[in-house]
């Protein structure tokens, strides 16, 4: 077979070359794309019924992509976004093949015309300042173990950060003085600076005792490092133990990115601009950002309070989807 043809080559240069060297993605997105190939790889094999090491470019058809995305979906159980991320990853190879061998142009295009599936926008939760208050309570602070529970909380709530931000935190990162901040690595190797409360510097400076700049700040009961699996489970374990007492809490799973939507539309709530949000979210762009103005149902409330019913012409009242409805709604 030409070495050109080969598979494995292209691979491997695609995994080691393009995603690192050329491009220098996030430790995540280089994971994900190999994830996608670990799954891709064996099931074209099946299909067309060749050894791993011996497949073509061209084994990979549009057709048997077709069947793989099936199989991630329904018989794999993988939701829609998950679906869409493998053939991101399969368009991206596709691509970087096509880039350096002119001759695979023809196959980059039919595997690249493979659609997205369109999904919807799933709705946000978030809790209120009372749910809020109750989880942060429930920690047993007397502990060590409850006391680094509760700053991982205050933590999450303060800065908006994802689970896996948290879990790699190092104490170098974190400035502590007089006006106490922290730096975040978010998506993308990109940094941020968010401040820190008072309370959230005292529930930290425990946890960074006699510790290196290099050491991480959030450490299990074992002496190493949390995950953002580790962090998952404090926060859904409190979240548990604090709906036994918040009748609206119960049957709720709380997670980090539960904290995360929290702190978005609290900030919203205080009178924080959209721009600023983003900023201390790690957002890329703003229509991110612009989802947490869609679900406050509070400031939504005070919209519709603003409204005098009393004003509106009886002519809009009896027909609400006529033109002078939407006459009246232009001068709001």
């Amino acid at each position: 077979m030409n070495d050109r043809n080969r598979l494995g080559a292209w691979v491997r240069r695609f995994l080691l070359e393009y995603l690192v060297a050329e491009r220098n993605l996030s430790h995540n997105t280089q994971i994900s794309y190999r994830d996608t190939l670990t799954l891709l790889l064996p099931f074209v094999s099946r299909r067309a019924s060749v050894a791993i090491d011996h497949l073509s470019v061209l084994d990979i058809s549009p057709a048997i992509v077709r069947a793989f995305l099936e199989h991630v979906e329904h018989e794999r159980g993988c939701g829609i976004v998950t679906r869409n991320q493998r053939l991101c990853a399969i368009h991206s190879l596709g691509r970087f093949i096509a880039m350096r061998s002119p001759e695979h142009l023809a196959w980059c295009t039919e595997i690249r015309s493979i659609p997205f599936k369109k999904t919807t926008q799933a709705v946000i939760h978030y809790l209120d300042k009372p749910e809020v208050e109750a989880l942060l309570r429930t920690p047993n602070r007397a502990t060590s173990q409850g006391a680094r529970d509760y700053a991982i909380l205050l933590f999450l709530y303060n800065t908006g950060a994802r689970a896996d931000e948290a879990a790699c935190l190092n104490v170098g990162n974190l400035q502590l003085g007089t006006s106490p901040s922290v730096r975040i690595l978010g998506k993308g190797n990109k940094w941020r600076v968010c401040p820190l409360w008072p309370v959230t510097a005292t529930a930290l400076r425990p946890l960074i005792v006699e510790r290196r700049t290099e050491d991480r700040v959030f450490i299990g009961r074992t002496g190493n490092p949390m995950t953002r699996f580790g962090m998952y489970r404090v926060v859904s374990v409190y979240g548990r133990a604090a709906g036994k007492r918040v009748n609206s809490m119960q049957g709720r799973r709380i997670s980090p990115h539960t904290i995360r939507h929290t702190t978005a539309v609290h900030l919203l709530r205080a009178g924080v601009d959209i721009n600023t949000i983003r900023a201390w979210l790690g957002h890329v762009s703003l229509d991110t950002t612009h989802i947490y103005a869609e679900v406050d149902l509070e400031m939504k409330a005070k919209a519709l309070a603003c409204l005098d019913v009393t004003n509106v012409p009886e002519a809009v009242r009896l027909r609400p989807n006529s033109a002078s409805l939407m006459a009246f709604m232009r001068g709001l």
